[in-house]
């Protein structure tokens, strides 16, 4: 009698989107950037980072948690299913309830957070990284992927039975230090989230998608 070989792992990309009359209020802060900038800008953000999630391999479907229900129109056409966020002001109450989803649509497969404010995002990086997520989450564990700033997070995978993220301050040291494994290290677009025009300087300089491009493209710094 021969052994079966266990299929592997499928993983259900999760991503959380504040409608951009909410989101990246940390930009507003800075100027000359005006409110309607901040909102296209937090809009592009979000476009191009589940763009980028649809057409990464390995990613058996992408989840986007909102209620814009105009964004959320834009992301089924990339290809995108979408639910409405119940619990808006709490992103880690918004994960879990996207994962219990993931369970009750794609049964066995891993549920995996990911944020919303990765305009540079690149498909074979974050490919590489869910290849790494595949190999720990199979044996167990909870991983995440700390943000180029080092205390923050990007990206938080589990089994789904352990799905208990900690997005927040500092989010890196307390799923590190709740046992979760640090993968991604060398991928540098999927750590480069953008919360103020420093980090957007940063990721145009590196590359961003063209939603972010063009949202950017009137900005003077």
């Amino acid at each position: 009698m021969t052994s079966q070989t266990p299929e592997p792992l499928r993983c259900v990309v999760v991503v959380p989107v504040k409608p951009p009359a909410f989101g990246k209020s940390r930009l507003s802060a800075d100027e000359p950037l005006d409110d309607e900038a901040r909102r296209a800008l937090a809009e592009a953000f979000a476009l191009d980072t589940v763009q980028a999630a649809v057409s990464t391999p390995g990613v058996e479907a992408v989840l986007v948690v909102t209620d814009d229900f105009r964004l959320a129109a834009t992301m089924r056409a990339f290809g995108a299913e979408v639910m409405p966020d119940g619990t808006s002001e709490d992103l880690n109450a918004t994960l879990v309830q996207g994962a219990a989803e993931v369970v009750r649509r794609w049964p066995g497969a891993v549920p995996v957070a990911l944020c919303a404010d990765l305009p540079g995002l690149r498909p074979v990086e974050l490919a590489s990284v869910l290849a790494e997520v595949v190999g720990e989450v199979g044996l167990g564990h909870e991983v995440f992927v700390r943000d180029h700033a080092g205390s923050g997070t990007t990206l938080y995978a589990a089994p789904a039975a352990r799905f208990s993220p900690a997005f927040g301050v500092d989010s890196a040291a307390r799923h590190s230090g709740g046992g979760a494994v640090e993968v991604g290290v060398a991928a540098t677009s999927v750590r480069r989230d953008v919360d103020d025009l420093d980090d957007l300087d940063a990721a145009l300089a590196a590359g961003v998608g063209p939603h972010t491009a063009q949202a950017s493209a009137h900005l003077t710094r």
